[in-house]
């Protein structure tokens, strides 16, 4: 198997994150080399022509959970008696709201819902997938066919990754309670 050069350094970044993450003493650190890692895989997968696991990666790992991580986080410190609300970051909003801008101005390119001639509805891929399924697999439902035996991998990583949820999460409360 061949790399090209840009899925040979995405892969190196996401392994270093992944070093980092599990290697940094820092929480908050370790956090946010976990929310790097999470976005240069899906990076990846879009690079990999996945865009249907890339865009789940992003929400679920570099999104959901980190944000998941770092409320676990502010909850564990204890606050600043004096104040009731953080102030707010001028420049994280703008930062925050460019991001949504760019990521709502890609919709437009996004096929309309039950076109046929959207290579997502009438792929080679979806046919092979329809005529296949249940001769390979068994499975009488393709699309679990799909998730379960051809993108089998990829469930996998989407159930790690809701894992290390539960146990960031189990370790906190634990924390809490022995505190």
């Amino acid at each position: 198997m061949s790399f090209t050069l840009i899925e040979a350094a995405l892969l190196a970044f996401a392994l270093g994150c992944a070093l980092g993450s599990a290697l940094l003493e820092d929480t908050l650190a370790a956090v946010m080399a976990f929310a790097a890692y999470s976005l240069g895989v899906s990076v990846l997968w879009l690079v990999l022509q996945a865009p249907d696991v890339g865009l789940t990666e992003a929400a679920v790992g570099a999104g959901i959970m980190t944000i998941l991580f770092l409320l676990a986080l502010s909850n564990t410190a204890s606050p600043d008696a004096d104040r009731l609300f953080e102030p707010i970051r001028w420049r994280t909003v703008a930062l925050v709201g460019g991001f949504v801008l760019l990521i709502g101005a890609t919709v437009p390119a996004l096929p309309a819902i039950g076109d046929p001639d959207s290579a997502v509805v009438g792929g080679e891929v979806t046919q092979y997938y329809l005529e296949n399924a249940y001769a390979q697999t068994e499975v009488k439902n393709a699309v679990t066919a799909v998730l379960a035996a051809y993108r089998g991998f990829d469930t996998l990583g989407e159930g790690v990754v809701v894992f290390s949820a539960v146990v960031v999460t189990l370790s906190v409360l634990r924390r809490e309670v022995v505190a």
